[in-house]
Order: structure tokens, then sequence, then C-alpha cells
């Protein structure tokens, strides 16, 4: 009588494409990670822009002006985080708006003022790329005057319109900042 050979393991051929599909799987989730990764830095500059404007709106509703503050933390990371130091004199910083981000931070934040309108703008070079992406906020005068934006931005890009016009409204400062990787 014959006895018939049982199977206790896996063949090699079998773990080869084991080994295969996880290699497939990984080249594909890894650049999707990053994108997610470089996204979600970016988010960080928009949220504190958006705390910046509120910041700056509820300082001028008080005092009646708005306040401008130098680039802090002084130079741009790159990216790798770092703490938030205000650079700023008393009374011309972040501090006197009340306004600190939480924790680490990609992008460095700058405000330009002339007492009845602001400007304000965020940049990191977040992809490592030796490009700055720049973001930022305009908020006008009541007779539409618009401060100059830090950070050489010339305007907030519109991507419905193609040009940078957008103003009372966080947005890249041209068409490629933020999307150069993503």
């Amino acid at each position: 009588m014959l006895k018939s050979k049982r199977a206790l393991g896996f063949t090699l051929v079998e773990l080869m494409i084991v080994v295969a599909i996880i290699g497939i799987l990984a080249a594909t989730a890894i650049p999707s990670y990053r994108r997610f990764q470089l996204r979600a830095k970016t988010t960080e500059a928009k949220v504190n822009l958006g705390s910046i404007r509120a910041a700056e709106l509820t300082y001028a509703a008080e005092y009646g002006d708005f306040v401008a503050s130098p680039a802090s933390p002084l130079t741009f990371s790159g990216s790798q985080a770092q703490t938030f130091v205000d650079t700023g004199n008393p009374g011309q910083n972040f501090a006197s708006l009340g306004w600190e981000p939480e924790g680490k931070v990609y992008f460095q934040y700058q405000v330009a003022s002339t007492g009845d309108a602001f400007s304000a703008a965020a940049r990191a070079d977040i992809d490592g790329d030796g490009t700055p992406q720049i973001w930022g906020y305009v908020q006008p005068s009541t007779a539409g005057a618009i401060v100059a934006i830090p950070f050489g931005c010339t305007g907030i890009y519109n991507s419905a319109t193609s040009t940078r016009d957008l103003v009372q409204s966080t947005g890249p400062c041209q068409a490629s900042h933020g999307q150069s990787v993503f």
C-alpha cells in the first residue's frame, strides 16, 4: 500500500508569490502615504492662517487697528518641524495678538499691516525640494486697500479664474504651491 504525502508547509513558489504581492502593495502604498503626509503638513498653514486672521480681527475690534508681526520662527525648517519662537518686540508680535501655534511647526509665519488692513503668510519647504511653498491671507481695508503679502507673495491664487486675486480667503500664492509633489 502506498502512503500519500501530506503537505506540511508552503512551497518555495508559494512563498515567492506572497513576497511579490507584498512588494507590489508596498510600492503603491508608500507614495500615497507620503502624499497624505505632505497634505497634512500643508493643512497646518491653512489652520494657523485662519487662527491668525481670527486673532487679528479680534484685536482690531478691541483696539481699532491690526498688528504687524515679523517672521516667526526666524527661519523655516524645511521638512522637519521646529519649535515656534515669536521674534517680534512686545506690541509688535504674535503674543500681542494672543496667538501661538500648538506644538512644533513646519511653517514660518508673518503679518504685514497698515493699521486698517493686514495680510498674513506662511512659508515652508515641507517636501524638501528647495522651493518653499507660500500660503497667504489678505484682509483689505474698508476702502479696499491691500497690504503687500509677506515673503514676496504677489497675491492669493484663485483656481476658478487662474489669477491671484483672492481676498479674505486663505490660499496658495501660486498655483504650484502645495501641489508640486501631491
